[in-house]
């Protein structure tokens, strides 16, 4: 298995449940879309043959390319191995589009649109096919009177009556004419939020006497969710939505649901990137607005609020063309740190060296962010990132902790390990960041949660980047400090204040708790472990203790890294970590390791007075280290690389040890962290939660 995720979709047809699933996926795709450009040689039929022969993560999308293409549809099946009756349920969705296409916006009629909306097109996917945008389509469905019901899905498979159905958007039962509101199913449900797995908030909101609504569905906690209003109850009925994360299926819940209110906070980035068009369309959003999400996102105004509240951010551009980078880069200075905005989980994002490297990221960076400009950044080099997650109410701003990472600077903030409270920041330091937390919360307007990202260099603090809305550190940060920073922030959103709630300090434990990240690489034979800005990982766990090397410890082992307690060490560091090995290596000797490191290191390390053998590198001739860790003589490796060149070469030094299990960090500040982690392994304690929980409040 290499998947890290999935989705779901339901409809009355394989056509229908289909085309939602795509979209569900949120990587962009609106349908069955065009995906030849992401072959080496797009005209090389052979190569699209050979990919249609090899199920990879693009292969249905190819498929529908070869239908495009002419390719006949036995041929395909013959190669694919995929049964006949999908192909040709592919192909009749891929020649609707070619007919679409052919004939324009003009042939579009009612009962046209109706039957294309019933196989699953979106609106988005028939208005890239006619070349016109998706709020125009959506106009001309609306002038149609083509508007979907919602049908119950029996969660019970009939084995008794169900309280607990789930609405989906039907087009079947759509008769000629505007929307027939009275073929619902059970037009009652008038209490609904669409959410996502682990969202609990509908919950505290049914007990504030209100209701949120903006998200999808993936899995349902069907025991929280009420309907039947005619019985007497004191609960508000609830109605779960199991639709895609997408403008058009999101106003069509909201239009009928008529909410007073809808959270966009607790979705990621894909809500807050519908925050604007929700708005325009009549949604009423609360919590921070999404002029103030916008004002985040974007550039340009960003700088003005940062320059207005006198903060320091790393030198920046932004860039809409591949010519436009190469001149604002000259001025900004390499190395660069380069991303989309809107963008998820770092995808894209690169650190750049010079203009060779600029030139060959951009135009993959300019088709991932569509519309969206290039975001360039100064890349602080051996620099502290620190993670601040807020709450605030408009007023008053409750500090939910500060995260020290253990990696640094360059590794995306979701797969470095962060420290609650930090390991080695002063309390000057600390206070300056807590200072900056809350003038930025202000200025932006913020009214529930906000999560903002440092660097800290020569104990300068640098602005990275704020996000106005929940991170994935919010549920590690509620579990360390006691506080459950989601329901505070659903309150504050539906109007109660946070001295209402009793939270207005901000809670330092006197233990400490290590976020660690988990990575797939085991499981995805030949590929490359080396950390970076775009974001690997696929879960995290968390260690707590009572000093920091116990809890990272914990965290270490629970991630399933096998922290070795003696052994031979490889080191072998880029020129900038030279200084930083040399302590390393005297930490691991003072453990009883053996050190051996390439050239350059084993000439820094002799130079300091560590003892250390010397290994060939792999272009330097055998025996190499990948020999030495393939023969099983290597215990713990650190191998930190700087350029595109490098990283390629050392990418067989990774391979093998992902192949052989063997400990492998790719960051100076990891390696340093494990070492004190070797100090407890005999010697940790278990801590029960809540008496922890109670100290802090304490």
């Amino acid at each position: 298995m290499k998947s890290v995720g999935e989705v779901m979709s339901i409809g009355r047809t394989f056509q229908e449940s289909l085309q939602k699933a795509l979209r569900g996926l949120e990587t962009g795709a609106t349908g069955l879309d065009e995906k030849l450009h992401i072959l080496k040689d797009p005209d090389d039929i052979e190569e699209l043959r050979q990919e249609l022969r090899l199920p990879g993560a693009e292969r249905l999308w190819l498929l529908a390319d070869a239908i495009r293409l002419g390719m006949p549809l036995d041929e395909i099946t013959a190669i694919s191995g995929i049964d006949p009756w999908f192909v040709g349920q592919i192909a009749d969705l891929v020649q609707e589009e070619q007919a679409l296409a052919a004939d324009g916006l003009a042939a579009l009629d009612a009962d046209r649109l109706r039957r294309l909306k019933r196989k699953g097109f979106s609106d988005m996917r028939l208005a890239r096919v006619l070349g016109i945008n998706e709020m125009a389509l959506r106009k001309r469905r609306l002038d149609l009177g083509i508007r979907p019901v919602f049908k119950r899905v029996d969660t019970c498979a009939a084995e008794f009556a169900t309280a607990t159905a789930l609405p989906v958007l039907d087009l079947r039962g759509r008769v000629r004419g505007r929307a027939d509101r009275s073929q619902q199913d059970n037009d009652s449900w008038r209490r609904a939020k669409p959410h996502r797995a682990g969202d609990r908030v509908r919950l505290l909101l049914r007990t504030c006497g209100t209701r949120a609504q903006g998200e999808t569905v993936t899995r349902p906690s069907w025991s929280t969710a009420t309907r039947k209003p005619s019985r007497p109850t004191t609960t508000r009925p609830i109605a779960l939505y199991f639709e895609s994360l997408t403008f058009e299926d999101v106003m069509e819940v909201i239009e009928l649901e008529k909410p007073k209110g809808v959270i966009v906070q607790f979705g990621g980035q894909t809500p807050l990137k519908l925050a604007r068009d929700l708005e325009a369309a009549g949604a009423p959003i609360i919590g921070t607005s999404p002029d103030s999400i916008d004002l985040a996102e974007d550039r340009e105004r960003f700088q003005q609020l940062v320059n207005t509240v006198s903060l320091r951010q790393p030198p920046n551009c932004t860039a809409r063309s591949y010519e436009q980078a190469l001149t604002m880069a000259a001025d900004v200075g390499y190395p660069l740190v380069v991303r989309p905005s809107y963008v998820l989980g770092g995808r894209a994002m690169e650190i750049v060296y010079g203009e060779d490297d600029l030139a060959a990221y951009m135009k993959a960076a300019i088709d991932v962010s569509n519309d969206s400009p290039v975001l360039l950044d100064r890349f602080l080099d051996l620099a502290t990132e620190v993670d601040v997650d807020i709450v605030s109410d408009g007023t008053h701003v409750l500090v939910g902790g500060i995260m020290e990472h253990i990696e640094q600077a360059g590794v995306h903030s979701g797969d470095s390990g962060c420290s609650l409270p930090p390991f080695s920041l002063g309390e000057e330091v600390q206070q300056e960041l807590v200072r900056q937390v809350v003038e930025l919360a202000r200025g932006l307007k913020v009214v529930g949660l906000m999560n903002t990202q440092f660097a800290i260099q020569n104990d300068i603090v640098y602005l990275l980047e704020v996000n106005p809305r929940a991170s994935r550190t919010v549920p590690f940060v509620s579990k360390a400090v006691g506080i459950p920073l989601a329901k505070i922030a659903a309150r504050v959103m539906v109007g109660q204040s946070l001295a209402d709630q009793g939270y207005v300090d901000q809670r330092t434990p006197s233990y400490f708790s290590v976020k660690e990240s988990v990575f797939p690489f085991i499981k995805f034979p030949g590929a490359d472990p080396i950390l970076g800005p775009e974001m690997k990982s696929t879960g995290e766990v968390m260690g707590i203790g009572r000093s920091f090397g116990e809890a990272y410890a914990k965290a270490q082992l629970a991630s399933g890294v096998r922290l070795p307690r003696k052994g031979v060490a490889l080191l072998s560091v880029r020129d900038r970590d030279k200084q930083g090995a040399v302590e390393l290596a005297r930490i691991l000797e003072e453990r009883g390791f053996d050190i051996v490191a390439t050239h350059g290191t084993a000439q820094t390390l002799a130079r300091a007075g560590v003892e250390c053998r010397r290994a060939n590198k792999v272009r330097e001739g055998r025996p190499h280290i990948v020999d030495m860790i393939k023969n099983g003589e290597i215990s713990l490796i650190v191998n930190t690389t700087e350029g595109k060149q490098a990283i390629q070469e050392s990418e067989s030094i990774r391979a093998e040890a992902v192949r052989k299990n063997v400990t492998y960090y790719t960051t100076l500040g990891a390696a340093i962290a494990t070492c004190r982690a070797l100090d407890h392994l005999d010697n940790i304690e278990v801590n029960r939660l809540q008496d922890l929980h109670r100290e802090v409040a304490a």
